[in-house]
């Protein structure tokens, strides 16, 4: 897939994929303790972050994780977030989400806009080439923000996670609607 001039509108906010030059704003919004304990891998020097901005374009070239960058153009570009779609394997009918705000961006609608957005396109992406009808939404327990997030989204509650998950969390589900793969 050519990522050269994807972009995917999120209200004010663009979805774009990783840029190497993302890497300053990377290990910025890295820096806050709350991401820090959120999160699964957190990215704590220049390396880490050529590594993980590695991985995020390796996702696109081989199908398997599609990373976006959450920008704002009203404050010249600057990143106040991720989404991802990752684990679409053709055929399974089922991928998983995932998203981080920078502390900034927080309280401001940021990850509710950058998840429908994402939602939408891979429905719309993938519902007829790979067969996508379920995306799946995880979280760590007491993380009430992404329980808001994702019921505004449409992904209601699954199940409480238990390990082996790195945490215990919990699960949310949102299906394609009807005719998703007709379009």
């Amino acid at each position: 897939m050519n990522t050269d001039s994807l972009a995917l509108s999120a209200g004010p906010l663009l979805l774009r994929p990783w840029r190497p030059d993302d890497a300053p704003a990377l290990l910025a919004a890295h820096e806050d303790p709350v991401m820090r304990h959120r999160l699964a891998t957190v990215v704590r020097d220049a390396g880490e972050a050529e590594r993980w901005l590695l991985v995020q374009r390796e996702g696109w070239e081989s199908g398997g994780r599609f990373g976006f960058a959450v920008t704002d153009p009203a404050a010249d570009g600057a990143l106040v977030g991720h989404v991802v779609l990752k684990g679409l394997v053709p055929g399974t009918g089922s991928a998983e989400v995932g998203y981080w705000t920078t502390a900034a961006a927080r309280g401001r609608g940021v990850a509710s806009r950058a998840l429908e957005a994402l939602t939408g396109w891979a429905f719309a992406e993938f519902a007829g080439s790979a067969g996508l009808r379920r995306l799946e939404l995880f979280h760590r327990a007491g993380n009430e923000g992404s329980c808001r997030v994702a019921e505004r989204c449409g992904y209601p509650l699954a199940e409480i996670v238990a390990p082996p998950r790195p945490a215990p969390g919990h699960r949310h589900v949102r299906h394609a609607s009807p005719g998703a793969s007709d379009r």
